[in-house]
């Protein structure tokens, strides 16, 4: 039996730290599902078909460290229910700090409630990643800071792109 498991995020835009958590989640699962998620009280910076593009890129280097494949996609419903679409038995979530801790618990049991046979595995985030958050990443480059410590050069790229405009 194959053991999916289902990485949701807005990554607007990817990072490092999301890097982080899927090049660790790989060895848990046998399948990863990284989904970006498209919600519609959120105004993202980049769209959908751009933060799909930005992950499948950034995914490609850590595909070939790793050998893990990847399945990128985006959904615009509840996470547990594109997991369970997904055919994910697990939902992977990344903690940097007690604040993400306390939220991310809420939705893991309003999660369980809904669907009990997802359940959500925490990953810790490495120290060389755990200050980075993708708010902070926009708002640097907003003001013409270098991102270059926390995002894929391609991202960057994009984030000094979208930001010229």
């Amino acid at each position: 039996m194959t053991r999916t498991g289902f990485y949701p995020g807005s990554f607007d835009p990817v990072t490092f730290g999301h890097l982080d958590i899927a090049r660790r989640a790989v060895k848990l699962v046998d399948r990863l599902v990284v989904a970006v998620g498209t919600h519609h009280n959120k105004h993202a910076l980049f769209s959908a078909e751009e933060r799909l593009a930005m992950v499948v890129d950034a995914l490609r280097p850590v595909a070939d460290e790793t050998g893990a494949g990847f399945d990128v996609t985006t959904f615009d419903t509840l996470t547990v229910t594109a997991a369970r679409e997904a055919g994910a038995s697990v939902i992977i979530r990344g903690l940097r700090d007690a604040a993400d801790f306390d939220y991310e618990m809420q939705m893991a049991g309003m999660n369980a409630a809904m669907v009990p046979d997802v359940e959500t595995v925490f990953l810790a985030s490495s120290p060389e990643t755990r200050y980075i958050a993708a708010s902070l990443v926009r708002q640097i480059a907003a003001m013409g800071g270098d991102v270059s410590a926390f995002v894929p050069a391609q991202v960057a790229v994009a984030l000094k792109r979208k930001f010229s405009a």
